[in-house]
């Protein structure tokens, strides 16, 4: 972790390590699962490695994204105190119960509006489903595998439309996505094969490579930018999986395989 400040960009995201994505859009700095805690063990999992930019190097931030609070993967201590602190913070009902003011919860396809400093008018945030694990998996008493999980779909006028997938490993969601929602350009995938021994019989939890490639084509993505898939120990696959995956489906254009910490411009 540095003492990097991060500028602020016209229309660009920036992975800062596991699944904590900065998106600059429509004059709003937004910051999907914020973790900041150093690395080591946590309960039954394993940081491997802490965000490339620390909480204080974002400046103000104008709205948290958070997937689901109950795995410390998506949100840790220090980032659980960043999003309680911001201006607003949008999740899925159950989590915002959990957390409290001043976080909002939005239903699957429900959706909230930010008025956006550049003078576009509004920043429209859309939640969508999330799987996180097999989609034959038992689902709790409000459907959700393992947990309640929300995706988030941005779009606004003269802007890319942009989603962050949260954990998801189900590609019949996506395709829900790519029907319902506004037009994908910028695909924000949570990747890495997350798999837990105890949980499925070690079945990935996450949307492994070839499943992100799959994604991908589905939702027609100009750009993808994957996230979440190292930093921890039960992460399967790496960056150099999500290149080959890419490669053979001849999709390697749109992949956006940069370091850390690199920003990447939201125009094809």
């Amino acid at each position: 972790m540095t003492d990097t400040q991060l500028a602020r960009q016209e229309c660009a995201a920036v992975v800062l390590g596991g699944p904590t994505t900065v998106v600059d859009l429509g004059g709003l700095r937004i910051v999907a699962d914020p973790t900041f805690d150093d690395a080591g063990p946590r309960g039954y999992l394993t940081k491997t490695a802490g965000p490339v930019v620390a909480e204080g190097g974002l400046g103000p931030v104008d709205l948290v994204l958070v997937s689901h609070d109950v795995h410390l993967d998506n949100l840790d201590e220090r980032g659980r105190a960043f999003a309680l602190a911001a201006p607003a913070l949008l999740t899925g009902p159950v989590t915002a119960g959990r957390l409290g003011p001043p976080a909002v919860g939005l239903a699957p396809w429900a959706t909230h509006a930010l008025p956006r400093p550049d003078g576009g008018g509004e920043l429209t945030v859309l939640a969508v489903p999330a799987v996180h694990g097999p989609e034959d998996a038992e689902r709790d008493s409000d459907g959700n595998v393992i947990c309640e999980v929300t995706g988030f779909v941005l779009s606004g006028q003269d802007l890319p439309t942009v989603y962050v997938s949260g954990d998801n490993a189900s590609i019949r969601t996506v395709a829900e996505i790519a029907r319902r929602a506004p037009r994908i350009d910028v695909a924000v995938l949570f990747a890495g094969a997350a798999r837990v021994p105890a949980r499925f019989a070690g079945r990935p939890l996450t949307l492994d490579s070839r499943r992100a490639a799959a994604a991908a084509a589905v939702l027609d993505a100009a750009i993808v930018v994957p996230a979440h898939y190292d930093g921890w120990a039960h992460f399967s696959e790496g960056r150099a999986d999500l290149e080959q995956a890419f490669e053979e489906a001849g999709l390697s254009s749109t992949l956006r395989s940069v370091e850390h910490g690199t920003w990447v411009p939201l125009s094809a």
